[in-house]
């Protein structure tokens, strides 16, 4: 591939070569080469560093995974003031700001460009000759934190700009954000090793860009969008809308939605536009962000000590609601973890009925001082799980009492429960817990893991209640009769769970590995894991420092790993999973491109398979699996019941493959 014996050579054309395979599949989501592939070229440049460790780039991609721990971060002074924007909150506050640039520009229309306001951390990173030199956090906006070290890892900023002749300077700004998809199970993690959780992505983001170990921060899922510049040496961009194009050519990842708006009425359409879309996208917003297209205009306008008079931010209302918290109960989790939540007076909140509402952990009602019979205001937050915000005090009753516990056991098994030093987290340490076992095989049976269609949480309640689950590994003992036997079981339903336990065998190793439920191990995680070490045997016998060798395995991982596979109980359960034929062995697909470039729809009801088995079928091959029509579609593949998708890919002349043209396809 490349044309040369030079180590120096060889070393510049394989990092230019990653980034670009990074920059098209983070950036442009249209990837040329296999994962497999990819790894190869990471795995020669390591090699080649290895042997010639002087001429390591600091923007080569290895560079990625941070370095030793810092003590604390220095301070940078920002080339130009970072200024924050101005609010405003209602579209007659908007109609004014109009008529306030028409006003100073002496013109009766103004070109406006809309873009989502990210919920994230501002930052500003610094590119000299294409190369990064430095991250800075906003701070008092004159002066940040360097976060170089953790920016770095994000994968989607480039750490060398996609061009031959890039700008001397050019300093980008924008936002990191946590992606709100893994926010749940970034929670989970924190919840099992006894840290609070973060209230919000936002939090989640902020914390992470400050940890000292830049380890640790490439674990976690942070992006990057970016829209604006501060200190720079380019020329010729006489508009925002061709900046962000400018920075997109770059490999500067911009906001999914940017719009260019050629008078005031077609603005607020859009704003209503990106309201409806704003649980489409992988960050949280909180509004939207409106900018004078023409940047000659900008020094006209001027700023004001805080904001500059160009652009403005309108902010979307989170819905609230007021309603009375009934009863507090406490849920226990499959890792024994005690977490209350508010049994509350159903209320309507951004479109559904709220009964409930998490209160995070014990701390956090002692703090908020919420009390059973109170009024309080609840919203949801990033629209999706309903909080508690404050409680409403002068509705407050005069006999009320702090929430305690009642005893210091586990309220679903009566056994002791145990809060260690510096955790937040109350556990039970009950194996047998009830609860917890339950909470284990519904996470094994999830849809990210074993995918088993049918085990729901009646289900699994039934099962564990008479005795007939008690670990994963008793699912695939499970008998037709034993279905049958459970209340309101009929004949069709016993038999489709007991085939599709039966189909769970032959999910890949990662899947797998992700369902056992080892501590600390998200799916991204066992998808390196089962890459890495390919077979559950190699796995049993790792040791951690051999884990932590691994440049995207860090050493609470690592610890979680050697732990939980240190335990008798859970080499037991892996030996009767191998012995029901459960695949413990990562099957390669490296040479495996058949579906490269295609991209996939599924609809209707699959008989042979899960639509998840479907899935990974097709990523197998390096396909891509979409949730929606469009032109860009090349295969909708439709099972039983197949509505309303079926239609709109006639429409589009899509091919259409049913499920045994599916499986020719997948197999020829």
């Amino acid at each position: 591939m490349f044309n040369s014996d030079n180590p120096k050579d060889l070393i510049e054309s394989l990092c230019n070569e990653i980034e670009k395979h990074n920059r098209l599949y983070y950036i442009d989501a249209n990837p040329e080469i296999s994962d497999k592939a990819f790894d190869d070229l990471l795995r020669q440049l390591e090699e080649l560093e290895q042997e010639y460790p002087h001429l390591i780039l600091k923007s080569s991609p290895t560079q990625r995974v941070g370095g030793e721990p810092i003590n604390f971060f220095e301070t940078i002074k920002h080339a130009i003031p970072m200024q924050s924007l101005s609010n405003t909150y209602s579209k007659d506050e908007l109609i004014k700001f109009d008529e306030r640039i028409k006003k100073i520009i002496q013109k009766n229309e103004c070109e406006y460009i809309i873009e989502p306001k990210i919920d994230g951390v501002a930052i500003s990173i610094r590119y000299e000759k294409g190369e990064l030199i430095h991250a800075v956090t906003r701070g008092d906006g004159t002066s940040g934190d360097d976060v170089t070290k953790n920016i770095k890892t994000i994968k989607t900023i480039p750490l060398k700009l996609s061009s031959s002749n890039p700008p001397d300077i050019l300093e980008v700004r924008g936002e990191i954000f946590l992606d709100r998809n893994h926010f749940d199970e970034l929670n989970q993690n924190r919840v099992e090793k006894g840290f609070e959780p973060f209230a919000n992505p936002r939090n989640a983001c902020a914390g992470s860009l400050k940890l000292l170990d830049s380890r640790e921060v490439s674990l976690r899922p942070l992006d990057a969008i970016f829209y604006n510049i501060g200190e720079n040496t380019i020329s010729n961009i006489k508009t925002h809308f061709e900046l962000i194009k400018y920075l997109k050519s770059l490999g500067i990842k911009i906001s999914p939605f940017f719009k260019k708006n050629k008078n005031f009425d077609s603005l607020l359409e859009n704003l209503d536009e990106l309201k409806n879309q704003r649980d489409d996208f992988s960050f949280e917003i909180d509004g939207a962000v409106i900018k004078v297209n023409d940047r000659s205009l900008y020094q006209k306008l001027g700023n004001t000590s805080k904001s500059p008079r160009w652009a403005v931010a309108y902010k979307y209302e989170s819905e609230q609601a007021i309603t009375k918290l009934n009863n507090i109960k406490i849920q226990v989790g499959r890792t024994g973890v005690l977490t209350p939540v508010a049994e509350l007076d159903p209320v309507q909140l951004a479109g559904t009925i709220v009964k409930r509402a998490t209160l995070h952990n014990f701390d956090e009602i002692h703090r908020k001082d919420i009390r059973i019979g109170d009024h309080v205001i609840i919203e949801k937050a990033g629209e999706i799980i309903p909080i508690i915000i404050k409680v409403i005090l002068n509705k407050r009753l005069d006999n009320s009492k702090k929430f305690t516990l009642a005893e210091f056991v586990c309220p679903d098994c009566i056994a002791p429960v145990v809060k260690k030093k510096n955790e937040v987290a109350i556990r039970c340490i009950n194996i047998k817990c009830p609860a917890k076992i339950k909470g284990w095989i519904e996470h094994f049976s999830s849809r990210k893991a074993m995918d088993i269609s049918g085990l729901g949480k009646s289900m699994i309640d039934q099962l564990v209640s008479k005795n007939l689950v008690q670990n994963p590994a008793d699912l695939y003992d499970l008998k037709y009769e034993d279905i049958l036997s459970l209340n309101r079981t009929a004949k069709k339903s016993a038999y489709n769970l007991i085939e599709n336990i039966k189909l769970s065998k032959k999910n890949s190793f990662d899947r797998i590995i992700f369902a056992l439920g080892i501590p600390n191990i998200g799916k991204t995680a066992s998808e390196i894991i089962a890459r890495k070490y390919e077979s559950i045997e190699n796995l049993i016998t790792v040791k951690a420092d051999d884990l932590e060798s691994q440049s995207d395995i860090g050493p609470i991982v690592a610890q979680s790993i050697v732990n939980y596979f240190s335990d008798s109980n859970n080499r037991i359960i892996i030996n009767r999973l191998k012995k029901h034929g459960i695949n413990f062995q990562y099957q390669s697909t490296s040479n495996d491109n058949e579906f490269e470039g295609l991209t996939f729809v599924i609809t209707g009801v699959l008989n042979s398979m899960t639509r998840q088995q479907a899935n990974d079928l097709i990523h197998a091959k390096n396909g891509k699996v979409s949730s929606s029509i469009s032109k860009k579609t090349n295969y909708l593949i439709a099972g039983e019941s197949a509505g309303s998708k079926l239609k709109k890919a006639q429409n589009l002349s899509v091919k259409i493959l049913n499920e045994s043209d599916f499986l020719n396809f997948v197999n020829q």
